[in-house]
């Protein structure tokens, strides 16, 4: 596997300067940028001492402890990462042996939840091959969960488009017969009498009933006309509406990152699709909701790598998705609960891919978090 030699400097919390090793091949001018190719890379890379303190972190290593570097660098392993005090003897050997080591699906506990990493440590050894004054390890973690999110995320982009062009295609073919149905009851009223009339009305009524329900299966309509949003008060708009419309009966917390910048999107359309999951937390039923706004950096959507990408979720305490239901779950008309349509979801996810983003969800007991990706545009992108 590739040995990195690391030559110490200090800048912003984090010590890169020069990556050199035999297996990298790096010549002297690839090695003048090589603070930027760590700082690029996907893989977290953390490197620490004999005594297990952290000396360094690649920008990749932050996003996966969601920590700065400046709140990681000093620490020891062992606080940040509890699971890993079992190993350190381990570390020990590795450092004594100078090979390497891999240990897959290790659970790495984050706030709120947890996440499964593969991790690789290799011993790098002071002189002058390493260009390290001390002996380090160096540590490449790779999210598992990333990995397996990547690959279904791919599968039901795919799913979503057919089955919406299906939707679509019906939604056409019917709302031509539904006019012809609701005009010829138009007609024919002209000619009743009054106690007639109501029997046409009723046409008209189920017509009119009809033509909403295929409105809404066909998704949103109006064009998408974006302008500079502020996730916030999106949440707080949604929010608001929750508490009028639902009133008692749960608790509907807020845990927001301020710090989110405002980005290209369409307002009415983001409400909703928040509104929408937030109305499918609380048919859950559930007794606690939770609004929650992070950031993604380095993220990927689809087949395209964001470098800032906003994560709004809403969590619930309710019972969970039903198996039955997993695969299915945005599909038009499939609702676990009985007053649902099975619309909401799906509108959703409309609206999240017209943004150039994604809906996603976990779902156990007591916890089930539905997921909204949107990539933090400064502009509209025509290409999604």
């Amino acid at each position: 596997m590739p040995r990195y030699g690391l030559v110490e400097t200090h800048q912003n919390g984090v010590f890169w300067a020069e990556v050199v090793g035999p297996d990298l091949a790096l010549g002297d001018a690839v090695a003048s940028h090589a603070e930027s190719i760590v700082e690029n890379l996907t893989t977290a890379v953390v490197v620490a001492d004999a005594a297990l303190r952290l000396k360094a972190v690649n920008p990749a290593g932050e996003i996966l402890f969601e920590l700065s570097a400046k709140q990681m660098v000093g620490q020891a392993l062992e606080r940040l990462w509890p699971q890993t005090a079992s190993l350190a003897g381990l570390f020990a050997d590795i450092l004594q042996s100078a090979h390497s080591f891999t240990r897959r699906g290790l659970p790495l506990p984050l706030p709120g939840r947890e996440v499964l990493v593969d991790m690789t440590v290799t011993a790098i050894l002071p002189g002058v091959e390493s260009g390290v004054r001390e002996a380090v390890l160096l540590f490449e973690l790779n999210q598992v969960d990333r990995l397996r999110r990547l690959a279904h995320e791919e599968e039901l982009v795919d799913r979503h488009l057919a089955q919406r062009a299906v939707v679509r295609g019906l939604a056409h073919e019917i709302k031509n017969p539904l006019g012809g149905l609701r005009g010829a009851a138009q007609l024919l009223e002209r000619k009743l009498s009054d106690s007639e009339r109501e029997y046409t009305r009723i046409i008209i009524r189920e017509a009119d009933r009809l033509q909403g329900l295929v409105d809404r299966l066909a998704g949103p309509t109006r064009p998408y006309l974006p302008v500079q949003v502020n996730i916030h008060q999106v949440l707080e708009h949604v929010r608001s509406l929750i508490l009028a419309e639902v009133g008692e009966g749960f608790v509907l917390r807020r845990d927001y990152d301020p710090s989110i910048p405002e980005f290209a999107g369409d307002p009415d359309q983001l409400v909703q699709a928040v509104l929408n999951l937030v109305r499918n937390a609380v048919q859950a039923p559930s007794h606690l909701i939770v609004l929650r706004s992070r950031i993604e950096r380095q993220f990927t959507i689809g087949q395209r790598r964001h470098k800032l990408v906003l994560r709004a979720e809403v969590e619930d305490d309710g019972p969970g998705v039903p198996q039955s239901l997993r695969d299915t779950l945005f599909y038009p008309m499939v609702t676990g609960h009985a007053a649902g349509t099975g619309l909401g979801l799906s509108i959703a996810q409309d609206i999240a891919r017209r943004h150039g983003g994604l809906i996603e969800y976990t779902s156990r007991p007591a916890r089930t978090v539905f997921t909204l990706f949107l990539p933090l545009r400064q502009e509209y992108d025509p290409t999604g």
